[in-house]
């Protein structure tokens, strides 16, 4: 299989990768009972960015602005200079990557046919896979840890391994932005771990740019290059953890009382729930 550094697809400058960069300037827009207030923010090559919120902040409104289904009523995205909103289907597809995370199968496919959809918008007049786009489907199989499964059916392997495949098949897509929608739901600690953990070398070994939408502050916290914060429709911090995870802030966020402590081992700012206090039972 050729690597990503020597396939003649790769995106190469002096450093080995182009420079990706992403700028955000001040997005919005507007649905009859809710608004996404402007939001800007900028990321580069190499780089994972976490968006937080409480449910209906704007997270996933901000995510398919990011994906270019979505049009601004304000503002721009632009990728390497090019305004996302102004590519073609096509054109947008072969940049930009959405993994949604309730991806809805109208057939029974193996776990290849699956990642191999990630290549149609790279497919020629011919409308078939070539030895190259072969290539890149045993590449994202390889680097989601499912070469095992690649068989099997969709329908047949565990959640933690759907949410793999479906991450597999978007970076099957070779995007420049790879954007994701809760990718650790419904998953034990194990599996989100591992899922961030795949984000975090994805976006660093392949010098593209990471964006997730997540409930996990704490795993965001110890994974993100960046955060932004939202609610009800407004950016209120973005930035590093430190300067994101003010327990005042997130706890006027999530409406409920935290303290921002550091992890023992990373050393990271954390969230830590303050729940009521539990008398010890002692026996008389």
């Amino acid at each position: 299989m050729a690597s990503p550094e020597s396939s003649p697809n790769a995106r190469t400058n002096e450093g080995g990768r182009e420079s990706v960069a992403l700028k955000v300037e001040g997005v919005a827009h507007r649905y009859p009972h809710f608004e996404l207030h402007p939001t800007a923010f900028q990321a580069q090559a190499g780089q994972l960015v976490a968006i937080l919120g409480p449910n209906g902040s704007g997270k996933s409104t901000l995510l398919e602005i990011l994906s270019g289904h979505l049009r601004p009523h304000a503002g721009r995205v632009q990728l390497n200079g090019c305004d996302l909103h102004r590519l073609s289907p096509r054109e947008r597809a072969q940049r930009v990557g959405l993994a949604r995370q309730e991806t809805i199968l109208l057939f029974s496919f193996t776990v290849r046919e699956f990642v191999r959809q990630g290549r149609h918008p790279h497919l020629g007049r011919g409308l078939f896979e070539s030895g190259e786009d072969e290539r890149w489907v045993d590449w994202a199989i390889e680097k989601t840890n499912l070469t095992q499964f690649g068989a099997r059916g969709i329908l047949e392997i565990s959640s933690g391994e759907f949410q793999r495949a479906v991450l597999a098949r978007t970076l099957a897509q070779r995007p420049q932005l790879v954007l994701l929608d809760e990718p650790t739901a419904n998953l034990d600690i194990g599996y989100q771990i591992e899922m961030f953990q795949l984000l975090r070398n994805v976006a660093a070994t392949e010098r593209c740019i990471a964006v997730v939408v997540t409930h996990e502050l704490n795993l965001a916290a110890e994974m993100a290059d960046h955060l932004l914060l939202l609610d009800a429709g407004q950016c209120l911090r973005h930035g590093t953890v430190e300067e994101v995870f003010d327990a005042e802030l997130l706890s006027r966020v999530f409406r409920t009382p935290v303290i921002v402590d550091r992890h023992p081992s990373s050393g990271r700012p954390r969230a830590v729930w303050v729940g009521p206090h539990r008398p010890s039972h002692q026996q008389s």
